[in-house]
């Protein structure tokens, strides 16, 4: 899964032009109850801003009466994050790695140009959904040595006792040579027998829940 398949596409985002007073911004961001926007340069992604960076900036730094300062300050004098951004084309999984303190992350081209907007929610709902949270099931954790055919084998169980996959998540271990899989199935009353075969085909179950 690429960025630009979970991102909030660009005619949907609230978003700021570095020219824009703060005034005018902290009005989009109340008036979309919201904590903080891109903003943009013509169509290029320069930054972000937030509530609080306005009143931070505002008490630290202004020297100014609080109307003056909303009125005459513009978004480009106090933007930050100019790098808190991710390619369109990226896959999903660099998204955890790219917020940086802040609620939403910036999708951009190669030419700077904003796309979109993820969120923090965004990718919280995209891996409960990965891992099966909005389906019932019975959740199996179990480690495999990391040998070749392994996950071959399991699918093979699974094709034999007519398993329904929800979910399933591969991590490693401490060890390296041993592999844990997280896998979430229907609920069906031969979950059992299934799970007999999983030890006896060398797989260490280590929790099985209904959930």
């Amino acid at each position: 899964m690429f960025v630009k398949s979970i991102m909030k596409p660009v005619h949907q985002c609230i978003k700021a032009q570095s020219t824009d007073s703060l005034n005018d911004v902290l009005r989009r961001l109340k008036d979309h109850d919201i904590t903080g926007v891109p903003v943009l340069d013509g169509k290029k992604f320069s930054g972000m801003i937030s509530e609080q960076m306005i009143y931070k900036a505002y008490f630290e730094h202004s020297g100014r009466g609080k109307d003056e300062f909303l009125q005459y300050t513009k978004a480009k004098d106090i933007l930050d994050h100019k790098d808190l951004f991710i390619k369109d084309d990226e896959v999903f999984e660099k998204t955890l790695t790219s917020f940086k303190g802040f609620p939403i992350l910036a999708v951009i081209d190669d030419q700077h140009y904003l796309k979109g907007i993820v969120t923090r929610s965004d990718v919280l709902e995209q891996f409960e959904s990965a891992f099966g949270l909005h389906k019932k099931g019975v959740r199996i954790a179990f480690t495999s040595t990391e040998s070749e055919g392994r996950i071959a084998r399991m699918a093979e169980l699974l094709k034999h006792y007519h398993e329904n996959v929800i979910s399933i998540a591969t991590f490693d271990e401490t060890d390296k040579l041993a592999r844990r899989i997280v896998l979430k199935i229907d609920k069906k009353d031969n979950v059992d027998q299934f799970i007999k075969r999983l030890e006896k085909a060398g797989f260490r179950i280590l929790s099985v829940k209904e959930m």
